[in-house]
């Protein structure tokens, strides 16, 4: 929501403008906090499209990690926490981060610690980020932690962009072969098959079949779609189970192709992770069940929280990874052997994380060189069938 206000400075210098809030006690805290004396605020009068917009207005992992990065910078330059919040929060593009971060300068005024001001927003900043931070705290290291954190999210960040850019092209392909059914289906073969059937030609099996079925989707298309979106549903409240969670998670990492890209973004995953945790000075058992969270499959989940069980009674954890040879391979188990007889298990991990994050760029590029000709083949067997299939009698048609 934005606000038009007029306010005075400490000076007694007249200030008028907008700002961004989820309400108007967050708008006035934000001015205050910058040391203005409001005189007048109020809501501004927007669209109502606009308003429907800011609803679906959330935190991004790229604001986090612009927080997070200049943060860390401003930290380290020796601005003093609090100071360094209050300026952040009067930069911060998106209104709900700003609120966030201006209500933890206030709370570190207060007296509490960073890590307590940021557990108040857990919807906001995960168990992962604010461990780091309280790790950082106890060990006095705070500075380096918050780099950690700023490298570790700026990774994701970079992960997540490239998967979700490398889906671009078969989505577009996908809604491609989509639109042109249902533009067949719906405009094209209803109207070609009465031209079929007044004329005296023999219909092919393959025509009729592909006018019956064009007929049977046009005349149940609300029932169909009901049914999709209610298996969609289905589906999709049994994946937030655990055990939707652990059923898939199983079934993708079997897929072929997708299943082996998959185990190497969850590796470096959950190498990085781990190896960031370690660095910012949490407990190992403690940092591998924070690691388990992260790495987002049910699978790998269990097993991680088996070897921080083992871990808690003694055991290396290179030797509990031996024991999952499908989803921990020799060479991983092996960096990470290296890495406790040297007692660098942190350097081990971010080496293993950087060569999986290649393997997973380079997997990307080999799924797409698979996937995009696999598209352009259904593509063209889809509409191509069709094509055929209402050819075939034109051409009898046309001959007689």
């Amino acid at each position: 929501m934005k606000f038009n206000y007029q306010a005075r400075t400490k000076e007694g210098e007249i200030r008028i403008g907008t700002i961004e809030a989820s309400s108007k006690e967050g708008a006035l805290s934000l001015l205050q906090g910058h040391g203005f004396y409001v005189t007048y605020l109020e809501e501004a009068k927007v669209p109502f499209y606009a308003k429907r917009l800011e609803l679906f207005k959330g935190i991004s992992l790229r604001d986090i990690v612009l927080f997070s990065r200049q943060l860390s910078m401003m930290f380290g330059s020796e601005v003093p926490l609090a100071e360094a919040l209050r300026v952040l929060s009067g930069q911060i593009r998106n209104f709900v981060l700003r609120e966030r971060v201006f209500d933890l300068s206030k709370e570190i005024e207060g007296g509490s610690s960073f890590s307590k001001a940021l557990a108040k927003y857990p919807e906001t900043f995960s168990s992962f980020y604010i461990s780091m931070v309280k790790a950082g705290e106890a060990s006095g290291k705070l500075s380096e932690s918050l780099i950690y954190l700023a490298d570790h999210l700026e990774r994701e960040y970079e992960l997540a962009s490239k998967t979700k850019g490398a889906l671009i092209y078969p989505s577009l392909v996908l809604l491609l072969v989509f639109f042109i059914t249902f533009l067949m289906v719906y405009t094209v073969i209803p109207q070609l098959s009465i031209v079929i059937r007044e004329s005296a030609v023999e219909i092919p099996v393959i025509t009729q079949r592909v006018i019956t079925i064009s007929e049977f989707l046009k005349q149940n298309t609300l029932v169909l779609f009901s049914i999709l979106v209610l298996l969609l549903f289905i589906i999709y409240q049994y994946y937030k189970t655990e055990k939707g969670k652990d059923f898939f998670g199983r079934i993708f990492l079997k897929m072929p192709v997708l299943g082996s890209l998959l185990k190497t973004i969850y590796l470096a995953r959950f190498a990085e992770s781990l190896s960031t945790l370690i660095s910012g000075g949490l407990m190992i058992a403690k940092a591998l069940e924070l690691s388990g969270d992260i790495v987002g499959n049910s699978v790998y989940k269990q097993a991680i929280l088996v070897v921080r069980n083992e871990v808690r009674r003694g055991t290396p954890i290179s030797s509990v990874l031996s024991l999952s040879p499908e989803i921990f391979p020799p060479v991983f188990v092996q960096m990470a052997l290296v890495g406790e007889k040297t007692g660098s298990l942190d350097t081990s991990l971010m080496n293993i994380a950087n060569f999986y994050q290649k393997e997973v760029e380079r997997g990307i590029d080999n799924f797409l060189a698979i996937l995009e000709p696999a598209l352009i083949m259904i593509l063209g067997i889809v509409v191509g069938g069709m094509m055929l299939a209402i050819l075939m009698p034109l051409y009898q048609i046309i001959g007689i």
